[in-house]
């Protein structure tokens, strides 16, 4: 990671793809790859450097996707393995980067090695996944005779009863997603030769979905119990297991190593310390680039993520801070708001009112990307997009969100505050079509989407923003332009100031040429530069988001004010 010889993802942009919901190409009102081949002009506009598409492999789509069938084929929804190469291609062609979405720690039911695990107990593929007897001194079937206590990421029993054989298998989300059992070997050499499969296909990495779960402890503890709930937390015996880091060099060793091409790897990793992320990615140990962490993502979590808590700026102050910190030196970060998982930014972190939504919107993405590591866009980040409005449960389609729903239904929880609870935090407001244009279905598809558009889409779309030099797009490319060009922004050290103030963030960035000051008001309160960072007071703005409006003060840093300076030293 020394700025003498750097890798050439320390000065790229990521943007992700959610398949489903990025461009509808036949009219059946789900997005496909064709649908994203007719948009790469747009992604080439934006100036990305990779494009991560989420899972297009042939799938149930019972978590829309991320249940996979078949590894080496795409989905029809999607289109067809000869489309997903023309997108490849015509990605290249741009000077695109294709990373695959890679789901490794579970398969579909309907995988082929999980229906054969499940035909007999004698199955050779039987210790491919984790079958285990019921509880000790209990029938199969019986309530409370599952093997462990542990509670699903998607509600109830991480274990389902295999009528057949008398066992249960291990499920850590869906029923429909059974885990693989990393502990045999004949299920690693699989996996490693399937990812030499898509590597020598022209794709050019992957983004591993919740890969530091792929080793368990072998004897599956029960977890410390829940409150409130009959499912205890199994976390500890499946969140950065034992055989983690082997795993992950055995990989890279198998996969990776050796090739010529410019790859990149980045693993999610939910519940990841800063001292994990640095070791996983120590490139002396050769096992990943980058990891996903969830910290910042977290912090307005109550009890859960039902649960929301007004985020406080000095919490994310000092969350970003110590990952900066910690991977300064060895490492490296990746940066997001926004991604399939999560709420809007604007909504959740911004203020998404007619009057705000643009400058918060340019605002968190001057303060994400002036950080010490790789960015992500999600698709419609770049033009501000927010949450939706869901009228009932009936308008939500994602898994998590409907069993939660149920769940709390069974309990007799309050319909409107279940509803209430969902509206803000379901992974859906990340999965509304992608707003193109101000026609019926924003110009997602000519038929009937999958899930509603968000219906302020009439006023926030690409073909709106597109020629607009102020708006949220406009400000992603000047971003993204001044991360390709600015050697400070790519690799400069980061030195947190202001560390109790609640509204402000600011930082410096700084190289031996150069000292670069970002400062941000999160918020709606005026205040006086000079007060503040007095360091600030007549340095050249690099790059503002609202030093173009009549009411601009350059000495002062008005309602949701981005500024990135350079000062002298």
């Amino acid at each position: 990671m020394t700025p003498a010889n750097p890798p050439w993802w320390t000065s790229a942009v990521v943007y992700q793809v959610y398949p489903r919901s990025f461009a509808d190409s036949d009219g059946d009102g789900i997005g496909d790859l064709n649908g994203i081949r007719g948009k790469l002009d747009h992604l080439a506009d934006l100036g990305v450097d990779v494009v991560w598409l989420s899972p297009v492999y042939r799938s149930p789509q019972d978590d829309n996707g991320y249940d996979i069938s078949d590894y080496r084929d795409v989905d029809p929804v999607f289109g067809t393995l000869a489309d997903l190469d023309a997108l490849i291609a015509d990605a290249h062609e741009r000077g695109i980067k294709v990373v695959m979405d890679l789901v490794v720690n579970h398969t579909s039911d309907e995988h082929p090695w999980f229906v054969e695990s499940r035909s007999s107990t004698a199955s050779p593929k039987r210790d491919w996944y984790w079958w285990r007897d019921p509880r000790d001194g209990m029938s199969a079937g019986a309530p409370g005779a599952e093997p462990t206590n542990w509670r699903s990421f998607f509600s109830g029993p991480t274990w389902e009863l295999d009528e057949a054989t008398g066992q249960y298998y291990l499920h850590l989300f869906s029923r429909k997603q059974p885990d693989l059992n990393w502990e045999n070997p004949e299920v690693r050499a699989a996996v490693h030769e399937m990812m030499r499969w898509w590597l020598d296909r022209g794709v050019d990495g992957f983004r591993m979905d919740v890969i530091n779960m792929i080793s368990k402890q072998a004897d599956l503890p029960d977890g410390p119990p829940i409150e409130g709930s009959p499912h205890g937390d199994g976390s500890a015996a499946y969140l950065f297991g034992p055989r983690l880091h082997e795993f992950l060099a055995e990989m890279h060793r198998e996969v990776f190593a050796g090739r010529d091409a410019q790859l990149i790897t980045v693993g999610e990793m939910p519940g990841v310390t800063v001292e994990q992320a640095r070791e996983v990615t120590d490139p002396s140990r050769r096992e990943l680039d980058m990891v996903f962490q969830f910290e910042h993502v977290g912090l307005d979590h109550g009890v859960d993520k039902w649960d929301a808590r007004p985020l406080r700026l000095t919490d994310l102050k000092a969350s970003f801070g110590r990952w900066q910190a910690g991977l300064a030196d060895v490492g490296w970060n990746s940066l997001y708001w926004d991604n399939h998982d999560q709420p809007r930014a604007v909504s959740r972190f911004g203020d998404d009112s007619p009057r705000y939504r643009r400058d918060s919107a340019t605002c968190l993405a001057t303060l994400l990307h002036g950080h010490r590591g790789t960015p992500y866009v999600y698709q419609g980040e770049e033009i501000g997009m927010a949450n939706s409005v869901w009228g009932s449960v009936r308008d939500f389609r994602d898994i998590e969100t409907l069993n939660h729903a149920a769940e709390s239904a069974d309990r007799g929880a309050d319909p409107d505050e279940v509803l209430a609870a969902l509206r803000p935090a379901s992974r859906d407001n990340a999965r509304t079509p992608v707003q193109w244009d101000a026609t019926e279905h924003a110009g997602f598809t000519t038929g009937e989407p999958w899930i509603a558009v968000n219906p302020d889409h009439v006023e926030w779309n690409v073909a709106a923003q597109r020629e607009d030099p102020h708006s949220v797009l406009a400000h992603h490319r000047a971003l993204i332009t001044l991360r390709h060009a600015n050697r400070t922004i790519q690799l400069g050290a980061f030195a947190m100031l202001l560390p109790d103030h609640e509204h402000v963030y600011a930082f410096t960035r700084t190289t031996d040429d150069e000292q670069l000051l970002v400062v941000c008001n999160v918020s709606a309160t005026p205040y006086e530069l000079a007060d503040l960072l007095p360091q600030a007071v007549g340095a050249e703005l690099v790059l503002g988001n609202r030093d173009h409006l009549p009411d601009h003060d350059p000495a002062v840093l008005g309602p949701w004010d981005a500024r990135i300076l350079r000062t002298t030293r």
